[in-house]
């Protein structure tokens, strides 16, 4: 199957992976990357429409932007983190397509269809994908989201957010 078919999430989410064998296993490696620390800015990919993103494309978003983020700042100058997780499992009926097959195929007769793929449902405006960075690494932290995009099946927008030190109450 196409992945623009799985594009658009039509209906109920299909999570009960308890009643399917052979689930998928999830390809993303890592969740957070860098260390934590005190940082001046975060940087966050937001969604600009409502929509499903495999699995396969939000790791490879993920890998490409912490691997420019972490030739500029170092494995410690920086602290990001996915904010979406794919629980939503994508089945598909596979039909064999070649001549002759019409008398091996049985149509739409139970067609539940194996699982193929995972994803995750991203509402309009929500977070995808946020990094934590000092001053002087903001315009190459944007530049590596930026490109990051391009591995996402939707054009994201690029928030910068400053974080503002939180001072102790003085007694």
């Amino acid at each position: 199957m196409h992945g623009a078919n799985y594009r658009t999430g039509n209906g109920q989410p299909y999570t009960r992976k308890e009643y399917i064998k052979g689930k998928p296993q999830i390809k993303i490696a890592k969740f957070s990357g860098g260390k934590r620390d005190d940082y001046d800015y975060c940087v966050q990919l937001c969604s600009n429409e409502k929509m499903q993103i495999r699995h396969m494309a939000i790791e490879s978003a993920r890998l490409s932007a912490n691997k420019k983020i972490e030739q500029v700042a170092g494995e410690t100058g920086y602290f990001s983190q996915l904010r979406i997780y794919p629980h939503i499992l994508l089945r598909e009926n596979k039909m064999i397509a070649t001549a002759g097959a019409d008398r091996l195929q049985e149509g739409m007769r139970g067609a539940f269809g194996k699982a193929v793929s995972l994803a995750a449902r991203v509402d309009k405006g929500q977070v995808i994908m946020e990094a934590f960075v000092k001053k002087e690494h903001l315009e190459f932290t944007k530049k590596a989201l930026h490109g990051a995009c391009v591995k996402l099946p939707i054009t994201p927008t690029i928030k910068v957010i400053k974080i503002t030190p939180i001072k102790p109450a003085s007694t």
